[in-house]
């Protein structure tokens, strides 16, 4: 039975603590007060009062490892720029945009791949090692946490360290494909602008005019990320796969998501339909906040290295 639903908004007052967040990487984490003892303690007994924990982390998670989101307030794409993400349908329709999306990525791909776990996941892959999690859905297409060694993991949207084929559907390495626009592009080269989520970054049209993109080397099909792109559509057997992932769970965590994005709300949904206790940590609003009987907006890491696992 769901309790009523509480509000915890860090008090002003720091717990002595040392961040969580690197140095040098608060850039694009939003505004927030440290966590309290209060807020805390009430996560800490939700989570240990759970014995198959179904976990959905965002976007939140991995500002806290130096990359960018969409959304936050302040810091977001959305806040810094008029610019937005690609959509599925001008990806597929246009060789201009994939041109354009590609050496945008090629630039920037060296850093975004170069990124590492926060505190936050690797508490995350300990709570898999003790039993307390049953399954991770994870929005992320950035790989942390398979980095950090999470085996019970479902990547919702895809990882933006694989590519896949539009034409027979062949899945290669992102770092191989890296390789080959080196030896396409031989005399390319693109000064970067502000650093974007998923690997992204600005430059100008007149940048990426001359930028050769290979195709399939089986087929000579279209390349693309295997991620869902704006507008596309989750596999349905993946989304059947957590439904079941989540009915064999006893509770809910939400890590660092607003849940503006359907393919990841509508698991709240279900939770609710099952009458499932769910907790939220997050930094702002969620489209779930009134599905949560607790919810506390901190930083991620912050909070979980607090939480002991009795």
């Amino acid at each position: 039975m769901r309790l009523p639903w509480l509000a915890v908004t860090p008090h002003i007052t720091p717990v002595r603590r040392a961040s969580s967040v690197p140095a040098g990487k608060l850039n694009f984490v939003p505004a927030c007060s440290t966590p309290d003892a209060q807020s805390l303690e009430l996560l800490h007994d939700f989570v240990n009062r759970a014995r198959s924990l179904f976990i959905i982390t965002g976007a939140g998670l991995s500002t806290e490892s130096g990359i960018p989101d969409y959304r936050s307030e302040g810091v977001g794409l959305y806040a810094r720029t008029d610019r937005r993400p690609m959509q599925h349908a001008e990806f597929v329709r246009s060789a201009k945009s994939r041109q354009r999306y590609w050496a945008r990525n090629f630039v920037g791909w060296p850093q975004f791949s170069s990124h590492q776990p926060n505190s936050a996941h690797r508490v995350l892959k300990h709570w898999e090692d003790r039993g307390k999690l049953h399954w991770l859905v994870t929005q992320n297409v950035d790989a942390l946490h398979s980095k950090a060694g999470q085996k019970r993991l479902t990547e919702l949207h895809g990882c933006a360290h694989r590519v896949m084929c539009l034409g027979c559907s062949a899945i290669t390495r992102r770092e191989d494909l890296q390789k080959r626009f080196v030896s396409s592009n031989p005399e390319w080269s693109a000064q970067a602008g502000a650093v974007a989520p998923d690997g992204d970054v600005f430059l100008d049209d007149e940048q990426v005019q001359n930028f050769r993109v290979p195709s399939c080397d089986n087929c000579g099909g279209i390349l693309k990320p295997e991620v869902t792109f704006f507008g596309d559509t989750v596999n349905k057997a993946l989304v059947h796969f957590v439904h079941d992932r989540l009915a064999e769970s006893d509770s809910v965590l939400v890590v660092g998501s607003s849940l503006q994005v359907y393919s990841g709300y509508r698991f709240l949904l279900a939770a609710s339909d099952r009458k499932m206790p769910v907790a939220i940590l997050n930094i702002g609003s969620t489209r779930a906040d009134h599905l949560a009987e607790l919810k506390v907006s901190s930083r991620c890491g912050e909070v979980l290295t607090a939480i002991q696992i009795l």
